[in-house]
């Protein structure tokens, strides 16, 4: 057996049992003689064989074992790739890499997004294998030059030069051919424009032409064909019929060569436009941050790069300016423009304690503010890194048009190479279909040798199949649609999550926090025994080791009537029915009935009472003190403002909506009640809640699921589609596909919404560029289309999928 050895980092170990755990999960793999798991250093290392165990296969031994590989995302910025078939190819140069566990390259973002193992992988390693497929991987470094100007606006601009200069050397070719038709000529004349025209062709070629004959030689070395080899291969053999057509009986197609080659740079040129435009979401979030920040030390103002500001710094920020980074405000009052982060437009009220996001705006009083997150952790450069690893990922309707643009190009050559010979042999047939339309078509000229009609076909089908198309279709859509969602505070993960939300069935809200405000205050205290201020005393001074924010509302009550509260020298919260706490007077619990008839404590004298205050919404605790009950809590909780709206959209669009909740029958369908919700789910313990959603698939089909992102986070994994909802830099932007940066319901209206406008343009791009290429290229086979008008519509179709794309900014997503 060939041994080999690898290390791969493993996360979330806690314990020897873990490394033990996942030391049986890997030895159990065929192929596998030895692996070695040291919880000091959180690394497996394994002896294999490489003919029988692949890298892929050990990773998903240790998640079948319950833990991770720890792979890292990187987003490398390619150079060199000019359509569809070069991202096959930098995909498949990556994936071949050992370490890698999969990767995505994205046309219009001109960037791969790679998932490997760094202890196997190294960057240098990702960047050898893309320069061996002949491309290369670009600095690191921002996208901007000295100047100051991106990347997108020198390609631009780049893209236009070209354009240019082909078009100012294109034009004396175009006009000898307009004398050469018009004129009578004597032979002489004729051989000198046919000798101008091939030279200025030849200058179009090897000028403004040269970035592409250069590409298409690059992908031709290292094994793989491209859309410029196709270009490169029409234009050359239409240049070469020029010095041809003195020896040979075939008309010249030189400066036919030039023009395909021009139009071939303006198509380059908008589209480069058009890209640019589609991708202008990460450059104005780039632009938002602050440049520099005011730091207040020992009583003096230092005015700082935003890069030396470190967490803690005492931040300075004044009327108007832009918070530098994330922080809490700990003097001053003020409004800030949220708008950057959240999409609300109206400025939000601050005052001390409340947090605030770089790179929003201090409208009014002077703030100062405590740095809590910099640098690569503030929410900016968070839901930077969200978009551009959204732009990365593949939407699943796309997976058929990548393994067509796989094979497109050599099935291109082969198509024209069998066009030409069919040419021909069978000449004769085919000039009389051109005969046929010749009348109808007056660019179709029968009259030409079969040479030349062969050649002409050949060119046209080698210049107007165009995988540019299909490359593009998903990629500028995605870009569009991820972009419009960070303007307004929409954050999408994964593309798959766009097509997934079009089938949606049911949506599921969580209860608390999600369609109620999360802040439950004390309506009620009824005591059975004793008096009602006793009965709140013993229930806070239970509560208050709990987190819970029922526990705060009832610690807060008391509070509030300045009780004074014991200390518990035992707390033990039990999962989903309450807490038993341990207090000089003896011990109490506090919460459902369930938890105290599992005590053994009779609770009849508190049902009806209970049945009252549960049938008006409210959320009701037992209270038991040793043996007996002394009364009962009850606590409400507000729904949030445009819940009902929320509900009643999502029903209009044909969404089914239903609630999940801990909570009691009768609460939960109180508040469903007033939401409009359509199915209540309701006592269902933290631990089945992902259970519930999978019943719900089973029942229903496709659900999506709104939560908070934190304590929901398994239920959202669960979810066809999760959406997290939060507010502020307080949210965890990975927990879900979907992010709502705001805590206003109606985003999940919007995002439903993007989702199927986005996809909606993803499928029309697609089947635009499916239908053009079948369609164009037979017409192209029979000789029914000119080069130059097939260059012009192989152009028009990549230029029409990055257009069609930038028309979702026309979308109304607003709910």
């Amino acid at each position: 057996m060939a041994t080999k050895i690898v290390e791969i980092p493993i996360a979330g170990m806690t314990c020897a049992s873990c490394a033990r755990s996942v030391e049986r999960g890997l030895q159990h793999l065929n192929g596998v003689s030895s692996a070695n798991v040291n919880i000091a250093t959180e690394r497996a290392t394994v002896a294999f064989d490489p003919a029988q165990v692949d890298i892929s296969a050990l990773v998903q031994g240790v998640r079948d074992a319950g833990y991770d590989a720890a792979p890292q995302r990187v987003l490398l910025p390619i150079g060199g790739m000019t359509c569809a078939a070069c991202v096959r190819s930098v995909e498949r140069a990556l994936k071949r890499t050992e370490g890698v566990l999969d990767a995505s390259v994205n046309l219009a973002t001109e960037r791969a997004s790679v998932l490997y193992l760094p202890t196997i992988a190294t960057l240098d390693v990702l960047a050898k294998a893309v320069a061996d497929a002949g491309y290369q991987v670009l600095d690191q470094q921002e996208a901007v030059d000295e100047a100051g100007q991106d990347q997108d606006e020198l390609k631009r601009l780049a893209a236009q030069r070209r354009m240019m200069t082909a078009w100012i050397l294109t034009a004396p070719v175009i006009i000898i051919m307009i004398l050469h038709m018009t004129l009578h000529l004597t032979d002489m004349m004729m051989m000198a424009f046919d000798l101008a025209v091939i030279a200025c062709a030849l200058a179009v070629l090897v000028w403004p032409g040269r970035p592409t004959y250069r590409s298409a030689w690059n992908s031709l070395t290292h094994g793989s064909a491209n859309m410029d080899v196709l270009i490169a291969i029409g234009t050359g053999v239409s240049w070469l019929s020029g010095p041809l057509s003195f020896a040979a009986p075939i008309s010249s197609y030189a400066g036919v060569a030039a023009m395909i080659m021009a139009i071939h740079l303006t198509g380059r040129y908008i589209e480069a436009q058009a890209k640019g435009r589609a991708s202008q979401a990460i450059r104005k979030l780039l632009q938002l941050g602050a440049k520099t920040a005011t730091l207040l030390l020992d009583g003096q103002e230092y005015e700082i790069k935003l890069s030396q500001v470190k967490v803690g710094d005492r931040l300075l920020v004044r009327p108007g300016a832009k918070i530098p980074t994330d922080g809490i405000i700990e003097v001053g009052e003020s409004s800030v423009d949220e708008s950057m982060a959240t999409g609300e437009s109206l400025p939000i009220n601050k005052r001390p304690g409340d947090e605030v996001i770089g790179a929003t705006v201090n409208q009014a009083g002077a703030l100062q503010i405590r740095a809590t997150r910099v640098g690569a952790d503030t929410f900016l450069a968070q839901v930077i890194r969200l978009v551009e690893q959204a732009q990365g990922t593949r939407v699943p309707i796309q997976e058929f048009a990548d393994r067509v643009t796989g094979i497109f190009v050599p099935v291109i050559l082969g198509i024209a190479g069998a066009t030409l010979i069919a040419w021909l042999a069978f000449g004769s047939s085919l000039r009389a279909l051109l005969t046929t339309v010749q009348p109808a078509l007056p660019w179709v000229d029968a009259s030409l040798s079969p040479v030349t009609l062969a050649l002409a076909a050949a060119i046209a089908v080698l210049v107007i199949a165009c995988p540019c198309a299909l490359g593009l279709a998903t990629p500028t859509a995605l870009m569009v649609g991820s972009g419009m969602g960070a303007e307004n505070g929409i954050l999408i993960r994964d593309g798959a999550a766009i097509q997934a939300m079009r089938s949606v069935k049911v949506i599921v809200f969580d209860k608390t926090g999600t369609l109620t405000l999360g802040k439950p205050r004390l309506t009620d205290a009824l005591a059975l025994t004793g008096s009602e201020a006793e009965l709140l005393r013993l229930a806070a001074s239970a509560e208050q080791s709990s987190e819970h924010p029922i526990a705060q509302a009832v610690v807060q009550a008391a509070r509030e009537r300045k009780l004074t509260l014991s200390e518990a020298s035992v707390f033990e919260a039990v999962g989903g029915q309450g807490i038993r706490a341990k207090l000089p007077e003896g011990e109490v619990l506090v919460g459902s009935l369930r938890l105290l008839e599992a005590a053994g404590i009779d609770t009849a004298a508190a049902n009806a009472e209970i049945s009252r205050l549960e049938s008006a919404a409210r959320t009701t605790m037992a209270v038991a003190l040793d043996d007996r009950i002394l009364g009962v809590l009850a606590v409400a909780d507000t729904l949030k403002e445009h819940a009902a709206e929320t509900v009643s959209a999502l029903r209009d669009m044909g969404i089914r909506t239903a609630m999940l909740t801990g909570d009691n029958r009768r609460t939960a369908e109180a508040i469903a009640r007033e939401a409009g919700i359509d199915m209540v789910v309701a006592e269902v313990l933290p631990e089945l809640k992902v259970a519930e959603i999978k019943r719900l698939q089973q029942e229903a089909g496709v659900v999506a699921m709104v939560g908070d992102g934190i304590n929901d986070a398994p239920a959202l994994a669960q979810a066809d589609v999760g959406i997290a909802i939060g507010t502020g830099t307080d949210i965890a932007i990975e927990a879900a596909d979907i992010t709502l940066v705001r805590g206003d319901l109606s985003g999940v209206v919007s995002a439903v919404k993007l989702s199927l406008a986005t996809f909606r343009k993803i499928k029309q791009n697609l089947f635009w560029a499916f239908f053009y290429n079948l369609v164009m290229i037979p017409l192209a086979v029979l000789g029914l289309l000119h080069p130059v008008m097939a260059e012009i519509a192989m152009a028009t179709s990549s230029i029409t999928v990055v257009t069609n794309a930038n028309l979702l900014r026309r979308s109304n997503i607003k709910p």
